[in-house]
């Protein structure tokens, strides 16, 4: 009995350090100290379900194999994987929860109905349900989302004819399936283990075609969201087999990512059913030419940019997923580093969906070393524009588009930087190809505004040694 007391006291110090772990998550000053603490808290929740009396081992060889292999898997990962590379990461690791989660469901599906004698009941029933269904959905949608992201699968919208009535048909048909389950009967003659994997075989059907209508502009809301579906899937695993830390921690998850996915629609203006059913945002419709039609643009190279950068008094960087792809932030920072020693005011203004996950700029530059007290967020920011001398814009362009204030435009509403409203503006680019929502950006033909065509990377470095010399 004092044992047992003593492995709540283990849970509920857990529980205290992802509260506290997750609330030091909210600025990126405190990010990584908050991210020990959660990872300090699953490790004690870990050992403490290890030691539990109330559990039995099966196998402390399988657990001891599997911990090692997911150690050193994730340890490679961490250094291995570019950062261009982490959106789809972030996917692989929601839908690996997910299907974790989905594991233990059906684990103790298999269990109770291999015990003799022993009914599975109401509760245990709806729970197992709920687990499965979110974690196989979790599962098998995060894996089509990191198929658009690394470009295995089209970033445009798939849709069909009746594609929603297709979902909304299996979604009804997984609800009797779960409800025939949960009371212990049978459908068509089936018995029950079989009908529990064709409610498995559906819920990742589901999964599948919920996130395979989504465009590419949209990834980093689904990212969100599925992250959300994957805590909601852990919380449920924890109602399955009994244990409170992995309710508190999948709730905890489950209603960060749900809270961060309103955040993400509401930077974007635009309802969560829009992005779920909206099929709206894919690839890029492809390169156009410069200066092309009767939209010339003004150019400029590294030099003409050093000068207007180099006698600024005030500049803001706007990054967009181009400095992750070019991984150019590292240069970037050396220019900034440059400007700041001739008495420049540098800032950064930060988008709340540029990139392809939540926060995806704001770990690009802390990987650079960007001090956090220069990051601004868009309502921080905003108000700057007008008296800033000049915004470099370095691989972004929904983000910046002024066409959200046209009330025609597919992208009507959409908070963004107002970086027209300033002085002068550079925009370091490949070309004037349109950005994920597959529409031009009136800001690259403005009379002050000026192309730096090229890799934001060479282009950066180039940049850095004509401000030096200037």
């Amino acid at each position: 009995m004092q044992f047992l007391t003593l492995v709540e006291i283990a849970y509920l110090l857990s529980a205290i350090l992802f509260v506290t772990g997750l609330k030091r998550m909210q600025s990126p000053a405190t990010a990584r100290r908050g991210n020990g603490m959660a990872a300090l808290a699953m490790l004690i929740a870990i050992v403490a379900t290890l030691v539990h009396p109330g559990y039995q081992i099966v196998s402390w060889t399988g657990i001891l194999i599997g911990m090692v292999i997911g150690s050193l898997a994730g340890a490679v990962a961490a250094r291995t994987v570019k950062m261009t590379a982490m959106p789809e990461m972030v996917g692989i690791f929601n839908g690996f929860g997910g299907g974790a989660s989905a594991l233990v469901a059906a684990a103790e599906f298999v269990r109770i109905q291999q015990a003799p004698g022993s009914p599975m009941g109401l509760e245990a029933g709806i729970t197992i349900g709920l687990s499965m269904l979110i974690g196989a959905v979790t599962f098998s949608g995060s894996f089509v989302a990191f198929g658009k992201l690394s470009g295995r699968i089209t970033g445009n919208p798939v849709t069909f004819p009746l594609q929603k009535t297709l979902n909304a048909l299996i979604f009804a048909s997984l609800i009797l399936i779960g409800g025939v389950l949960a009371v212990g009967g049978t459908l068509g003659g089936l018995p029950p283990l079989t009908l529990f994997w064709v409610f498995t075989g559906l819920s990742l059907l589901l999964g599948i075609l919920l996130v395979i209508p989504i465009g590419g502009a949209d990834m980093p809301v689904v990212i969100s969201l599925l992250n959300s579906y994957s805590g909601l899937a852990a919380s449920a695993a924890g109602f399955v087999i009994g244990n409170n830390v992995l309710i508190l921690s999948g709730a905890l998850v489950g209603a960060a990512g749900l809270f961060l996915t309103m955040l993400m629609c509401k930077a974007m203006n635009r309802s969560l059913a829009n992005v779920a059913f909206g099929a709206f945002g894919g690839e890029s419709a492809g390169t156009k030419a410069v200066g092309g039609g009767d939209k010339p643009v003004r150019s400029v190279d590294a030099d003409g940019a050093a000068t207007m950068l180099a006698y600024a008094s005030s500049v803001i960087v706007v990054p967009g997923y181009g400095l992750a792809v070019a991984q150019a932030q590292h240069d970037l920072k050396k220019v900034m580093d440059i400007l700041e020693e001739r008495g420049v005011d540098v800032k950064y203004a930060i988008h709340p969906v540029a990139g392809r996950m939540p926060g995806h700029m704001n770990v690009l530059l802390a990987e650079a070393d960007v001090p956090y007290d220069l990051l601004f967020d868009l309502d921080e920011i905003n108000d700057d524009f007008p008296r800033t001398d000049v915004v470099l814009v370095v691989g972004a362009n929904d983000v910046v588009n002024p066409e959200a204030r046209n009330p025609q435009s597919v992208i009507a509403g959409m908070p963004i930087l107002d970086v027209d409203k300033a002085r002068n503006v550079i925009v370091m680019k490949r070309s004037l190809s349109p950005g994920f929502a597959g529409i031009d950006n009136p800001l690259f033909y403005m009379d002050h505004n000026y192309m730096f065509f090229g890799d934001a990377k060479k282009s950066m470095q180039e940049l850095a040694k004509a401000v030096r010399e200037v």
